[in-house]
């Protein structure tokens, strides 16, 4: 029994900011890592960013100094900052937790970054 409830996504023009948030309930014990995925139409799911409980990340390649992910632990909530968006960042995100070596997904939220 574990939600994870979507924030942020949205329409932004290219070079802006958009911030997302996710934030988890239900039967949480021991969070081992959150994160970010994100998928195109025709695309396969790929990773964006995450977070370990001991802070550590790791991020995607073509996101790397324009996006940041955080977390408030004591929230059980995950952030994405998302800055200098390019159209090619067009997908729907999906926030990610895995617990007890067990995965969780969101519904996913649209991020569009027109040109």
């Amino acid at each position: 029994q574990v939600q994870l409830v979507e924030s942020g996504g949205g329409l932004v023009q290219a070079g802006g900011s958009l911030r997302l948030s996710c934030a988890a309930s239900g039967s949480i014990f021991i969070i081992n890592v959150m994160g970010w995925y994100r998928q195109a139409p025709g695309k396969q799911r790929e990773l964006v960013a995450d977070i370990t409980s001991g802070g550590n990340t790791n991020y995607a390649d073509s996101v790397k100094g324009r996006f940041t992910i955080s977390r408030d632990s004591a929230k059980n909530t995950v952030y994405l900052e998302m800055n200098s968006l390019k159209p090619e960042d067009t997908a729907v995100y999906y926030c990610n937790l895995v617990m007890l070596s067990r995965g969780y997904w969101g519904q996913g939220t649209q991020v569009t970054v027109s040109s």
